[in-house]
């Protein structure tokens, strides 16, 4: 993401029904973990997936590439610094928790970033990433927001495994929505028009929320969505 894109996520995260229901994955999934203790989010944009987390009683540092997602960290109020998640300036296995959602595709060395979040969590402590699923859904929207790559299940285990991981689950996520995602990305008329951080009417944004939260109930995690999230730890 670059500085405007950040501007416009921070704009419409706390309405959009997209980034909503992302904090409301992060949030059960914190419940499971249990006792908060220190965590880092990599990536951080603003730092509102940060926010949940300290809403949850967790002890956040937020990084982020662009200063922009910085300084807007810094003014809601987060120990914020600027950082390369090829090379994070942290010490060994100082975190419990490390969240890194829809960052993992933004980075050609995507191996090198897999290795610093291995390093910088303590023995037991758990990772929770989120990526975009699958190449047949590479579109001008990818390609505008500097993805090198979409992600299939076996290439994430192979990732975070290969930095010494262990996979606990991983799920699809946006399912229900997988095909009008296809069919819109497929008829953009260019990259422009393929960024998805808008404001959306009222009634869409319900809509669409209401969708995404039916999905809750559905037995769906095991085909093919949006995204592919997962939950690994660092072995004792």
């Amino acid at each position: 993401m670059d500085a405007d894109d950040i501007r416009a996520a921070t704009a419409v995260e706390n309405r959009h029904w997209w980034y909503r229901e992302r904090r409301a994955i992060i949030a059960r999934e914190l419940r499971r973990i249990g006792t908060p203790g220190k965590a880092v989010e990599i990536g951080a944009s603003g730092g509102g997936n940060s926010q949940t987390l300290r809403d949850m009683g967790w002890d956040v540092l937020v990084t982020e590439y662009i200063q922009e997602g910085v300084d807007i960290a810094r003014q809601r109020g987060f120990d914020a610094i600027q950082a390369d998640a090829r090379d994070l300036p942290l010490a060994d296995g100082s975190f419990d928790l490390l969240v890194a959602f829809d960052v993992l595709e933004h980075i050609e060395e995507d191996d090198q970033a897999a290795a610093e979040i291995h390093r910088v969590l303590r023995p037991g402590g758990t990772a929770l990433i989120a990526v975009p699923c699958d190449m047949e859904l590479w579109s001008k929207h990818d390609v505008a927001t500097g993805h090198f790559r979409r992600y299939d299940r076996a290439g994430l285990v192979k990732l975070m495994e290969g930095a010494g991981m262990v996979v606990e689950t991983l799920w699809s996520w946006n399912v229900l929505l997988r095909p009008v995602v296809k069919l819109r990305r497929r008829n953009a008329d260019d990259a422009q028009n393929e960024h998805d951080i808008v404001a959306v009417p009222w009634l869409v944004n319900f809509g669409l929320g209401l969708i995404i939260k039916f999905e809750r109930l559905l037995p769906v995690k095991n085909r093919r969505g949006v995204s592919l999230m997962m939950r690994a730890v660092k072995p004792m």
